[in-house]
């Protein structure tokens, strides 16, 4: 079986044996936060099968190696900005407050009834910040939570009249010490562009159904004015959910995922000098010779086979007529690999990335490339997976991801 791919396996794989014997206490041990993508959950829904791990657990695993981390749960379908505020008083307690310029423009409830957090870390700040770790789409909802962090916002969009949310009237700088991405639509993914949404939300939809029930589940879009009713059976729940009319807005995860959703977000969401960035890519496709396609592999989850060859196969297109080429093709059921490694796509030019060396000192401000991984999309957090081996070596990735952060040198 092979676990790493492409020209940075050897680097990686050296990275992966060293580092065991890398001291957690070498420089910083700020909290870690687990932050989920797209149909995510939290550790209290699901009835007990976890996001992180599945059958597993990777929040226990890693507190047993010495790390203090914590399981965010925010919107499963909710758009970066929602998501990324709700991350913020996961993290820290409070009332969720999308700001008001953001509530008027979409008709959202600003404050909705319910959605107060106790805090995972509520002495969060510039002296206590985090370390942020996001599968899928959680890692721009973790760009964007740095985004609301260090700019300021106002709530008549004249500039004028601050507004008067706790996350979003003024700038805190210096909260979060770094961000990683695992299997992360930087720049998009063409699933969204080629076929209709309905179609990747169907597949997850089904996915989670099978595993909880119809009891366990929440899409947490009170802001929408959306939630379960008394007795709704959860095929209703969920064809009310399909069909609800924020998809056809752009505050909702289908458009931040799309190339043009994801571009418009790398225009604003541009690297943070004072913060660290690591990035790791998945494939579970690999290029037939003869018809320069990307195939499924043997052990891509079989609900990704007809995702994998559609989008490794056919081109997308931005809404400026710009097409993707053949260096798209190569996915892990969900994600094109190549949008994986950062930010790219912005109006104001790419996210600096460099290629990570286990031997050189890392520097904040740009994205290190950490390699690419024999995953399918759901596989690199526990799902999926045909035996305990292949989930034990991605516990091995997080626990030396993790050794990494603790030698980042503290504030």
């Amino acid at each position: 079986m092979r676990l790493f791919r492409g020209r940075y396996s050897t680097g990686l794989l050296i990275l992966i044996i060293l580092l065991p014997a890398v001291s957690v206490l070498a420089g910083n041990d700020y909290p870690i936060i687990l932050v989920h993508g797209f149909m995510g959950w939290g550790r209290d829904e699901m009835g007990g099968y976890h996001y992180w791990g599945g059958h597993a657990d990777l929040e226990k695993h890693l507190r047993e190696q010495g790390f203090t981390v914590y399981t965010a749960s925010i919107g499963p379908v909710s758009s970066n900005w929602d998501r990324a505020v709700e991350l913020f008083y996961c993290i820290k307690g409070g009332q969720v407050d999308y700001g008001q310029a953001h509530s008027q423009r979409y008709g959202l409830d600003r404050r909705p009834e319910g959605k107060v957090y106790p805090g995972l870390y509520p002495q969060w700040d510039s002296e206590h910040p985090v370390h942020l770790i996001g599968h899928s789409m959680g890692g721009q909802t973790s760009r964007m939570l740095q985004f609301l962090l260090t700019n300021d916002f106002y709530e008549d969009g004249n500039y004028q009249i601050p507004e008067s949310s706790f996350l979003l009237g003024e700038s805190h700088r210096g909260w979060i010490k770094s961000i990683s991405t695992f299997s992360t639509p930087h720049n998009g993914t063409t699933l969204s562009n080629i076929i209709t949404k309905s179609v990747p939300f169907l597949q997850d939809i089904i996915a989670v159904a099978a595993v909880t029930g119809t009891d366990f589940y929440n899409f947490d879009l009170e802001q929408w004015r959306f939630k379960r009713e008394e007795g709704e059976a959860w095929i209703d729940y969920r064809n009310r959910m399909r069909d609800h009319h924020a998809w056809g807005t752009r505050n909702i995860s289908a458009w931040d995922v799309s190339l043009d959703g994801a571009r418009d977000l790398n225009t604003g969401l541009v690297a943070d000098p004072n913060i660290y960035y690591f990035s790791y890519a998945t494939s579970s496709t690999s290029r037939d010779s003869r018809s320069g396609r990307y195939l499924p592999d043997a052990d891509m989850s079989l609900t990704y086979f007809g995702n994998a060859r559609l989008m490794g196969s056919r081109v997308a297109y931005w809404s400026d007529g710009t097409a993707t080429d053949s260096t798209w093709f190569e996915n892990d059921g969900i994600v094109n690999t190549v949008s994986m490694a950062g930010p790219t796509t912005g109006l104001n030019g790419p996210d600096p990335i460099a290629t990570y060396n286990p031997a050189a000192a890392v520097i904040p401000g740009q994205w290190y490339y950490m390699g690419k991984l024999d995953f399918d999309h759901k596989q690199m957090v526990g799902h999926g997976l045909k035996g305990r081996r292949k989930w034990d070596q991605a516990q091995q990735i997080f626990l030396n991801h993790c050794q990494i952060l603790a030698t980042l040198p503290a504030d």
